[in-house]
C-alpha cells in the first residue's frame, strides 16, 4: 500500500500527530534518482545512459531497474529494459538486441548502453529504481539526441596510428630540407662575393712593392720625354 492511500484511507481514523508521522516515514524511505537530462550521441557509435541512485534500505534481490522509452514525435511510453539481479533487455522493439547492462547496483549504478543509435532512436528516456520498501523517488528525464558526426572526425583508428607514426618522420626531413636550404644559399653568397678574399688566402700573383710602383712611373715619364724631344727636332 502506498502512502497516500494509507493516508487516505485511514485518514478519520489518525490523529493529525499520527498522519505527520506516517508522511516522514514515507519520507525517509524515498529514493534519490539522478540522470543527466540530456545525452548526446552519434550515428554508429555506442551512446552511455548514466543513472545513479541512493536507497535508504539494504540492496536485496526485489530490487529493480526499468528503462523506458518515448519518441520525440511522441506516443507512449514502452519498456526497453529491466534488471532484477540479471539483465532482461528487450526483445523486440526497435531496441532488440541493441541494449545492454553497464551498471552496478551495489553501487548505486543503474547505467545502460545503446549500441548502434540511429537518429529514429532520439527521444525520452526514463530510469526508474525500486527497492522494497524503498520505492518511491523522483522521475528524472534522459533526452536522447542522436546525429552525424562531422567528416574530421570520421577518422578510423588505423588512420590516426599511420599519422602518429609518419608525423616525426615527416617532421625531421622538412627540418632537414630548411636546414640544407640555407647551407647551400650561404655557399652560393660566398661565391658572388669572390672577388673579396680571405685573410688566409695566398695570391699566386706576385706581390708589388712602392718601389716598383715608383720606377715604373719614372720610366713611363721618362718615354714621354723623348718623345717630346723628337717632335721638336724634326
Amino acid at each position: 500500500m502506498r502512502c497516500g492511500e494509507a493516508v487516505a484511507g485511514g485518514g478519520l481514523l489518525l490523529l493529525p500527530r499520527g498522519v505527520l508521522l506516517l508522511l516522514g516515514v514515507c519520507s525517509a524511505l524515498s529514493l534519490e534518482i539522478k540522470a543527466s537530462p540530456k545525452v548526446q550521441a552519434f550515428i554508429g557509435e555506442q551512446v552511455l545512459l548514466k543513472c545513479s541512485f541512493k536507497s535508504s534500505s539494504p540492496m536485496t534481490e526485489s530490487l529493480t531497474v526499468d528503462w523506458t522509452y518515448r519518441p520525440l514525435t511522441g506516443g507512449q511510453m514502452e519498456t526497453v529494459f529491466h534488471y532484477q539481479s540479471v539483465p532482461y533487455p528487450t526483445t523486440m522493439g526497435k531496441f532488440k538486441d541493441r541494449i545492454s547492462w553497464v551498471g552496478n547496483v551495489a553501487r548505486g549504478d543503474a547505467s545502460i548502453a545503446i549500441q548502434s543509435p540511429v537518429m529514429s532512436d532520439n527521444g525520452t528516456f526514463i530510469c526508474s529504481v525500486k527497492n522494497p520498501p524503498d520505492v518511491y523517488h523522483n522521475i528524472p528525464q534522459t533526452i536522447l539526441i542522436v546525429t552525424e558526426r562531422g567528416l574530421f572526425f570520421q577518422l578510423t583508428s588505423a588512420t590516426l596510428l599511420s599519422i602518429l607514426v609518419f608525423l616525426p618522420s615527416i617532421i625531421v626531413v622538412v627540418l632537414l630540407l630548411v636546414r640544407m636550404g640555407r647551407k647551400f644559399g650561404v655557399l652560393k653568397e660566398k661565391k658572388k662575393s669572390g672577388c673579396k678574399k680571405s685573410s688566409i688566402e695566398v695570391s699566386d700573383e706576385p706581390e708589388q712593392t712602392e718601389t716598383d710602383s715608383c720606377l715604373g712611373k719614372l720610366r713611363d715619364w721618362c718615354l714621354n720625354c723623348v718623345d717630346t724631344d723628337e717632335e721638336v727636332l724634326y
